[in-house]
Order: C-alpha cells, then sequence, then structure tokens
C-alpha cells in the first residue's frame, strides 16, 4: 500500500511545501508592512519632538538672557529678590545666597545690644566702647535741646568716628541698631540716622563703605549671627522700620528667602547644562549663570503653539525624557505623548496579529487537507483491497455451494437414488442451497441498509418467538448438535421482526462457524430496565473472540483471525449486525469473550411493555 501511495505523498508534499513557502514570504510582507507603518509613525513623533527641543532650547537661552540684569541686581543688592538666580564667579558662588545661620544657641548680638542700652541708661563705663556712647549721648543731648544745628553735627561726628574705628559686622550691626532706636523722633528723626535703616550712608562719607543700610547689612551678613541673634536682629529692624515709615516688604521677603544653598556643578561643565529638571546653567566666561525653570510650565507653550499649528490635536503633549542628574542641552530629549497615535499603532499590531492568525489557519488548513488527503488515500486503497477481498471471498463462497449442487445433482441423475450411500444427496442439495441463500440475503440486505433504502416495518415482537425459527436454521446449517436455551422471561420489543431474525441467524451461524465443541450451546437472556429499554445477551460456546479484535469484528468486510482456525466467510456478519441494531436506535457489542466462548450484548433503547 505504500508503494501506492508514494506518488501521492510526493505531489502533496510538493504542494505543501510550495503553499509553505508562499505562506512564509505573505507573512514577512505583513511583517514589513507593520515595520513600515511604525517607522512613520516614529518619524513623525521624532520629528516633533526635534522641534520642541529645538524651541525648548531656545527658550531656556532666551530666558536666561532676560534674567542677567536682575540676577546682577541681586547680587549687588541683598534687598533685591535673589531666588531662582545662581552665579558662581571664579569659585566663588554669590546666587543663591547661603542662608546658613552659625551653629549654636548663644545671642552675643543680642547681649551687647542689651549691655550697651544699659550702660546707655545708668552712665556707667563701657570700656571700649565709651567713645562711641560718649558722643551718642552727646546726641541724645542735643536733641532734647532741641539743637537742630547740634544734633546734625554731632551725628555726623558719632558715625564719622565709628567709620573710621571699623568694627566686626556682629558688633557694628547692634550698635547701628541701638544708634537708630536711641535717636529716632519719628518725621524729626536726623537724615543720617534714617538713612542708617535702609539707604545706608554717602560713599564720600568718611570712607564709611561697608554702611549700607541694616535691612542690607543684616542680610549680607546672616551667616556670621546664628539663628536667635538674627531673629533678635530682625524683628528690632522691622520694628523701628516701621517706626519710621521705612519699607520692610522687600527685607520680610529676602529674610525668608528659601536659598537652594550650594548647588553640586560637574568640574568639567563646559556647555549648557540642565541639572536635574529644576535648573538651567550656562558658563559665560568665568561666570557660570543659571536660573530655576519649570520644564513643564516652559513646555506648555511650546505644546499650545504645536496644536494651533495643527501638528496634533488637544490631546498631545510634550514631555521631558527621563536622564540622568546632569543633561548638556544638545543632548536633551523630549517625548510625544499622542493618544490617537497609541491607538494607531495598537491598530497596526492588531492587524498585523489579524494577518498572522490567518496565515496561520491557512497552515493548519493545508496540514489538514494534506493529512485528510492521505487518509482518503488510504481508506481509498484499503477499501480497494477489501473489495477485492470480498469478491474473492464471495466468488469462494458462491462457487463451492453451486459446486456442490452440480456434483450432486449429476451423480443424482447417474445413479437415479438406487444406491445407500446418496439417501442424504437431497438434505446435503439443500443445506447447501440454503447456506447460498443466506450469503446472498446477507449481501443484499448489507446493501440496502448501508445505501439507506431500507425501511422499517416495525411490531411487537415477542423474544421467545425468534427462538424456535433459529433452533430449526442451525440444525439444518450444521452437523454438530445446537443447543439454543432461551431466558427472556415474556419480553417484547417494538422492531422489524425480519430483521431480528436475520440477526439472530448471523449471530448464531457465526457461533456454529467458530466452535469446535460437540455439542454447540447458544444461551439467549434477556435483562429489561424498566422505562429504558431491554438488553439481549447472546452467548455462545465458541473458541472467542481477542480482545484487541472486539471492535475491529464489527468492520466491514473484516474477518478476526484465529491462529489453527480457517473460517470461510464474507466478513459481513457482524457488520449487518451492527447496522441492524442502529437502525433499532440501539447498539452491539461484545461484552465478554474467552476460551469459554463468546457473549454479544444487545441494547435496545425503546421502552418494552
Amino acid at each position: 500500500m505504500l508503494r501506492r501511495l508514494l506518488p501521492t505523498l510526493v505531489a502533496l508534499g510538493c504542494g505543501l511545501l510550495a503553499l509553505g513557502w508562499g505562506l512564509v514570504s505573505l507573512q514577512r510582507i505583513f511583517s514589513r508592512e507593520r515595520d513600515d507603518a511604525h517607522a512613520q509613525l516614529r518619524s513623525r513623533r521624532d520629528a516633533l519632538a526635534h522641534a520642541g527641543e529645538e524651541a525648548l532650547r531656545q527658550n531656556l537661552t532666551r530666558k536666561l538672557d532676560e534674567s542677567i540684569v536682575p540676577l546682577h541686581a541681586a547680587v549687588g543688592d541683598p534687598l533685591e529678590p535673589g531666588e531662582g538666580f545662581y552665579l558662581n564667579f571664579r569659585d566663588y558662588q554669590f546666587l543663591p545666597r547661603l542662608t546658613i545661620p552659625m551653629p549654636g544657641t548663644e545671642t552675643p548680638a543680642r547681649d551687647l545690644w542689651a549691655r550697651l542700652g544699659a550702660r546707655l541708661k545708668d552712665g556707667g563705663a563701657a570700656g571700649a566702647w565709651e567713645p562711641r556712647l560718649t558722643r551718642l549721648r552727646a546726641v541724645e543731648a542735643a536733641l532734647a535741646a532741641k539743637d537742630a544745628r547740634g544734633v546734625a553735627m554731632r551725628v555726623e561726628e558719632l558715625l564719622r568716628y565709628h567709620a573710621a574705628h571699623r568694627l566686626p559686622p556682629e558688633q557694628e550691626l547692634p550698635f547701628l541698631l541701638l544708634v537708630v532706636e536711641r535717636l529716632q523722633r519719628g518725621d524729626a528723626t536726623p537724615p543720617l540716622v534714617r538713612a542708617l535703616l535702609r539707604e545706608g550712608l554717602p560713599e564720600d562719607f568718611g570712607g564709611f563703605a561697608r554702611a549700607s543700610g541694616l535691612q542690607r547689612d543684616l542680610l549680607r551678613e546672616r551667616s556670621r549671627f546664628t539663628q536667635a541673634d538674627f531673629d533678635f536682629l530682625h524683628a528690632r529692624v522691622v520694628q523701628v522700620s516701621a517706626a519710621l515709615g521705612e519699607p520692610t516688604a522687600d527685607f520680610l521677603a529676602r529674610a525668608s528667602e528659601a536659598g537652594a544653598g550650594m548647588l553640586v556643578i560637574p568640574e568639567d561643565l563646559y556647555e549648557p547644562t540642565l541639572l536635574g529638571e529644576l535648573w538651567y546653567v550656562e558658563p559665560r566666561g568665568e561666570a557660570l549663570y543659571g536660573i530655576a525653570v519649570d520644564l513643564e510650565a516652559m513646555l506648555q507653550p511650546i505644546t499650545q503653539d504645536m496644536q494651533a499649528r495643527g501638528l496634533f490635536d488637544s490631546t498631545g503633549r510634550l514631555r521631558l525624557r527621563a536622564g540622568g542628574a546632569f543633561r548638556p542641552l544638545r543632548t536633551l530629549k523630549l517625548a510625544v505623548d499622542l493618544p490617537e497615535w497609541a491607538r494607531q499603532e495598537a491598530d497596526i499590531d492588531a492587524r498585523y496579529g489579524l494577518k498572522t492568525l490567518l496565515v496561520a489557519v491557512c497552515g493548519a488548513l493545508a496540514v489538514a487537507i494534506f493529512a485528510l488527503a492521505v487518509v482518503a488515500q488510504q481508506r481509498k486503497y484499503r477499501f480497494l483491497e477489501l473489495k477485492s477481498d470480498f469478491v474473492a471471498t464471495v466468488s469462494h463462497e458462491l462457487r463451492t455451494p453451486l459446486a456442490s449442487i452440480r456434483l450432486l445433482g449429476e451423480t443424482l441423475e447417474r445413479k437415479l437414488a438406487q444406491a445407500p450411500e446418496v439417501r442424504d444427496y437431497p438434505a446435503r442439495i439443500v443445506q447447501a442451497a440454503d447456506g447460498l441463500h443466506f450469503l446472498v440475503e446477507n449481501i443484499l440486505s448489507f446493501n440496502r441498509i448501508d445505501k439507506g433504502r431500507w425501511r422499517l416495518r416495525t411490531s411487537r415482537v415477542r423474544l421467545e418467538e425468534l427462538v424456535p425459527p433459529l433452533r430449526d436454521e442451525l440444525a439444518s446449517a450444521t452437523s454438530v448438535p445446537v443447543h439454543v436455551t432461551a431466558d427472556v422471561d415474556g419480553a417484547e420489543l417494538e422492531a422489524d421482526l425480519g430483521l431480528l431474525r436475520m440477526l439472530f441467524s448471523n449471530l448464531g451461524r457465526n457461533a456454529c462457524a467458530y466452535n469446535r465443541r460437540d455439542p454447540i450451546e447458544i444461551t439467549i437472556r434477556a435483562q429489561v430496565i424498566p422505562g429504558y429499554g431491554c438488553t439481549v445477551l447472546f452467548q455462545d460456546n465458541g473458541i472467542g473472540i481477542p480482545a484487541s479484535e472486539w471492535e475491529n469484528a464489527f468492520l466491514d468486510f473484516y474477518r478476526v483471525t484465529t491462529p489453527g482456525t480457517e473460517v470461510h466467510g464474507s466478513g459481513l456478519g457482524l457488520a449487518l449486525c451492527r447496522r441492524i441494531m442502529k437502525l433499532h436506535r440501539g447498539d452491539i457489542q461484545v461484552a465478554a469473550s474467552g476460551p469459554d466462548g463468546t457473549t454479544f450484548a444487545l441494547i435496545f433503547n425503546e421502552p418494552h411493555r
């Protein structure tokens, strides 16, 4: 059979390989289409991101240029806002201002202010402070005498002396605060005393360059005081400024300014750089300038401009890609988030998945068709072999009884039935004719049932009515005695009487054919299940059927071969029995089989009476 199938297998294999090559090529085309679609989306996204990056770089540079003037003003004037600015000149950080106070809880400035105030009040000796306190008392005396000219002269003398004998800021600021507090008289306060609060003294005033106003000096020298001293001096300066009507809003704001402290800058920084997402720094000559930035806020106008130009819809946005702590501006990368493009990418993947599934289904169908074609060809050749075997068997089976009938008839004709040895010839002729008739009936009935041409003619059939005809038929079909016993207990079936007789006749003849015992024992029993149906057990004492052949025995044209036993037949008996049971919506199975015989179970599902 393999030799017959080989050309078909080769042709099918070549076709399958060609189809597989075509499907693989088609899948490559689908994959290339998907990659091209993704590449187009990525190209558009990269173009928008590049445009956003260029716009952001320009905005950062422009914002820094706009911040240079206020940045320099913050360096020169402590009252100018310095938050958000960075300036490092020759490795010294001017901005952000360092607002870290001295450690500790001591208050030396406050103690000095209190001690000097006490000496002014009680007139006691003040040591090194005595020259200043003496001049301060003289100013107070002139004020008390309402000598305006004397007040101006003595104030100038006090301040010139103080300028000529400079003190550390932690001593100078408490003393000047005490001077302003002692000499302030509202609108009548001397101009030089008022200038000590905010404006500072003129540059040519005795070389007193340090004095630029208590508010500025306190902010500038903040790191020389403990937090307690700074809070005390700050509160007193605010109080006296309010009494004299001097502005304090910027002073209060700078005092509470949250400086960024020392920024960590790379040593080899030589180009505009982003520090995290908070600062933008740019080297210019020996100085390093920087500004605090809010990148999200800076990206919003760029996004809005792109939306206005129709580059993407209102759902799109620009965002900064994740990066390191230090990112040179030239390496700045933006990402474009567009839900519409995400949906398009998902659609591309979905279409690719569907096409891949279709290719896989086509491949599976091709393999299935190949397998079905091979099975069909195998079954075809198997059927042809069975048909050939059937024709040979039937021809042999038909030829044997016909030859016997002819021979016996010729013998009877010659001898005229006078010799004793020919007395049983008529019975043998009848037996051979019955065997031929049974074979022909089996073939015709099998063909009609197989073609669907048999119409059931059902009636109520009592099983015990089938036993006597079966007993007589088997007695005339074999020379070995046959004992048929029945225990059907009056069971009845709604069935076709002719088919039931054919069913029992085939089972009985098989029991006689596959048997070596004398006599042949056949037992028929009925097991009734109320409301469900009836099971008929047909038992013989034959040679049995191997367990591996129980299902094969019911195949068309199949004959069970048992070593040492040669049985002639068409291989249709049990196949016809199964078709008869299927017509009655039942089934036949081998219930048990062994050396002591075989038991067939006939299962009828129709309700019985």
